[in-house]
C-alpha cells in the first residue's frame, strides 16, 4: 500500500520580503480529505500560503512537512495558476510532457492525454498550438495537465477569477468529480457563491494570518469574526 503524502502539517510558517510579512505565522494541517476553499481580501496572503506549502515559496522561518520525503511529496502534488502557463506546444504535447518527464512511455502517455482531454472537453483540439487556445480552454488544459499524474492533493490560485460563467462551472465539475475520486484539493478564490458551492471547509486569512479556520456551513452560516462577516455581505474588507 502506497502511503499518503498527507496530512500536510505547517507550522510556525513565515514568509517575509524586503522586510516586509507577507505570511505568518502561521500553524496548519492540510488533512487527507476535503475540498479546502482559501478566502480573505486582496493581499491577505492566500497565494503566498498556497505556494509555501506547494514548496514554490521559500519560508523566511517555520517548516511544512509531508508524510514521506520531499522529493516523493513534491512528485505527488499540483498546483495550478490564476494565469495558466502553456508550453509553446500542441495541446497533445502539453499533457504528455509531464508524464513522458517520469518516466512514461510515449504510447500510454499519449493514450492517457486523450482520456483526460476527452474528460476537460478538449478532444477536438489535440492538435492545436496551446498558446491560441481561449482562455477557458487554457485553463481546462492547465488543470487536465496538473491532474494527469493523479497527484494526491492539488492547489488552486483562483482557476476560474477570468473565466464566463460556462467555464467556470465546467471548471467546478472537474474538480468535484476528481474530489470525490480523492483528490484533496486547495483553492483559492475571491467567489463566495463558488465558494458555497465547493468548500467542504474554509481557510479565511487576514494580513497573511489565519483569522478563522471551520466546516463551511459554520462558516457560511455563522462566521465568528467582523470581517469574515463584512466579506459575506459583499462588504469591502481591508
Amino acid at each position: 500500500m502506497v502511503t499518503s503524502i498527507l496530512p500536510v502539517v505547517m507550522t510556525d510558517a513565515v514568509v517575509k520580503r524586503r522586510a516586509k510579512d507577507l505570511l505568518g505565522p502561521v500553524d496548519l494541517t492540510i488533512s487527507e480529505t476535503g475540498f479546502t476553499i482559501v478566502m480573505g481580501p486582496n493581499g491577505a496572503g492566500k497565494t503566498t500560503l498556497l505556494r509555501s506549502l506547494h514548496g514554490l515559496e521559500r519560508l523566511t522561518q517555520g517548516r511544512v512537512q509531508w508524510q514521506t520525503p520531499l522529493k516523493d511529496a513534491h512528485r505527488r502534488q499540483a498546483f495550478v495558476f490564476q494565469t495558466p502557463i502553456m508550453l509553446r506546444r500542441s495541446v497533445l504535447e502539453n499533457l504528455t510532457y509531464p508524464l513522458l518527464l517520469r518516466g512514461t512511455k510515449k504510447g500510454l502517455a499519449e493514450a492517457l492525454a486523450r482520456d483526460w482531454a476527452q474528460r476537460v472537453g478538449l478532444d477536438d483540439v489535440l492538435g492545436n498550438p496551446a498558446p491560441q487556445l481561449s482562455g477557458g480552454e487554457k485553463q481546462k488544459l492547465a488543470l487536465a495537465r496538473a491532474l494527469i499524474t493523479q497527484p494526491d492533493i492539488v492547489f488552486l490560485d483562483e482557476p476560474c477569477a477570468n473565466l464566463d460563467g460556462r467555464a467556470t462551472r465546467e471548471i467546478e465539475t472537474i474538480l468535484q468529480q476528481v474530489n470525490a475520486a480523492g483528490t484533496r484539493i486547495v483553492m483559492a478564490t475571491h467567489n463566495i457563491g463558488q465558494a458555497k458551492r465547493l468548500a467542504t471547509d474554509v481557510l479565511f486569512l487576514l494580513n497573511g494570518q489565519i483569522a478563522e479556520q471551520s466546516p463551511a456551513h459554520t462558516f457560511f452560516n455563522a462566521p465568528q469574526t467582523p470581517q469574515a462577516a463584512a466579506l459575506l455581505r459583499g462588504d469591502i474588507v481591508e
